[in-house]
């Protein structure tokens, strides 16, 4: 459209204005990227514009759910306090935390423009670093037999990444892509933070700690001892013997014991104690001569 043809436009609409504008927008950065607890900036720039009031409004987008930041000139919603325009559109976050990633949608209206809406939308990611593993790491495993050991980190955002240390050397995602751990048998999976041995050797043997690291930093679980030791088939089967042997012999003992009549001579002599015994057979009669015995020493006395 030329500049004649645009003042015809103006002359026919003079009465309801002429309206050649349109209101764009820009941002210094659409991605930005800040640590926990930090401020930042989300840039929102008007380029072209002939409404010189238009209307401004920020919405967050998360979880599928719009808000409102900025409406009818006020800071709205969990920023309420801790936020506040700049210029005429962009807004500033103090003290950012992990739940204020998300999607924030720049919207201006400018009712004189030809365009009258723009908007644009700028992702904010806040980073927070992953605070002290939880790790666990069996103490003992027999040669041969599986091992698995636990990285766990909750707090860190975006989700770190995990590695594993054995006597501080890194241990690579599986021991088949590096020649030095060809005598072992592992596979490290670096989003869950699981190393599992899937038979242990004797060279797996040592001390073990992981690091969960993502973009904001990194934090490491104490050291802990993994021992792999060899079975000791036959001096188990020795064990079992002997303890089937002592069983045997004190069986053998309770046997012989009851056989001999300990057991049966303890309760006969219970039960003499209480009733003086008479001979078997012999029915004890007393004499009258026995009688006046006792009597006259009874006397005597």
């Amino acid at each position: 459209m030329t500049l004649s043809s645009v003042a015809e436009s103006c002359e026919e609409n003079i009465l309801t204005g002429c309206l050649i504008g349109a209101v764009n927008l820009k941002s210094s950065n659409r991605t930005p990227v800040v640590q926990e607890f930090e401020s930042v900036e989300l840039s929102c720039i008007i380029t072209d514009s002939q409404t010189s009031d238009p209307r401004i409004e920020w919405k967050k987008i998360q979880d599928d759910q719009t808000t409102y930041v900025f409406f009818d000139n006020k800071i709205q919603g969990d920023l309420a306090g801790r936020a506040e325009i700049l210029g005429k559109t962009s807004l500033k976050i103090w003290n950012v935390t992990r739940r204020d990633s998300a999607l924030y949608r720049c919207e201006v209206v400018a009712r004189n423009d030809r365009k009258e809406i723009d908007e644009i939308v700028i992702e904010l990611t806040v980073q927070v670093k992953p605070v002290t593993p939880v790790c666990r790491v069996p103490k003992a495993v027999p040669v041969g037999k599986m091992a698995t050991l636990y990285c766990q980190e909750s707090e860190g955002h975006p989700r770190p990444h995990y590695s594993w240390y054995r006597n501080d050397v890194p241990l690579p995602t599986d021991s088949r892509a590096n020649p030095r751990f060809r005598n072992s048998s592992f596979h490290l999976n670096s989003e869950t933070g699981t190393l599992v041995f899937t038979a242990v050797h004797k060279d797996d043997s040592g001390q073990y700690y992981c690091i969960a690291s993502n973009d904001a930093g990194s934090a490491r679980c104490e050291e802990q001892e993994m021992e792999v030791y060899d079975l000791n088939i036959g001096g188990i089967i020795g064990g079992v013997l002997v303890v089937l042997a002592v069983l045997a012999l004190i069986t053998l003992g309770i046997c012989c014991a009851y056989r001999r009549g300990y057991f049966i001579n303890n309760k006969q002599d219970g039960e003499s104690y209480k009733n003086p015994g008479k001979p078997d057979g012999v029915n004890y009669i007393r004499t009258d001569e026995e009688g006046d015995f006792r009597h006259k020493s009874s006397f005597v006395i």
